[in-house]
């Protein structure tokens, strides 16, 4: 009987995202990013969010997206703050589960692309994201404050 429950529990584990400690981020099939209007689920090694104090969850297809709506947030949600602004988080390249995007560690200029072409990759550490530099070409290594908009410029 006891191998039983065991073998029960594994397989709830294994079919409930929520209950085996899945840490990605999910977005609904509907779900588009407000930048540029694609559909957010087809990607989801790249997902990013903005999650708001009131609950409400902006998604994005990859950081770049995420970072033109946070430097410009009066454009894409003018009744919204940044003080209103809870978490925001990033899909860890090699993990694919959602860190932090203030303390991740993010890659520019390497010869991964995401949906909308040139990408800033996220790490969750500083020692993969120098490992994905060497194996990719990475040129600069940034954290969250060091983004401008002349960067996220220079990606499109």
């Amino acid at each position: 009987m006891r191998i039983l429950q065991v073998f029960i529990l594994a397989i709830m584990l294994s079919a409930s995202p929520a209950l085996a400690g899945d840490q990605r981020i999910h977005a609904a099939e509907g779900d588009k990013c407000p930048v540029c209007g694609m559909f957010v689920a087809k990607y989801p090694d790249f997902l990013a969010q903005v999650v708001f104090t009131d609950g409400s969850v902006a998604f994005f297809d990859g950081t770049k997206d995420m970072f033109k709506f946070l430097l410009d947030l009066p454009r894409y949600v003018p009744s919204k703050k940044a003080a209103d602004i809870d978490k925001i988080q990033v899909t860890d390249y090699y993990s694919m589960n959602a860190i932090d995007g203030r303390t991740a560690w993010y890659v520019v200029d390497s010869d991964v692309y995401g949906p909308m072409g040139k990408e800033l990759i996220p790490f969750g550490s500083e020692a993969e994201a120098k490992e994905f530099m060497t194996d990719h070409g990475g040129k600069r290594l940034l954290r969250f404050d060091d983004i401008a908009p002349e960067l996220i410029g220079t990606l499109d």
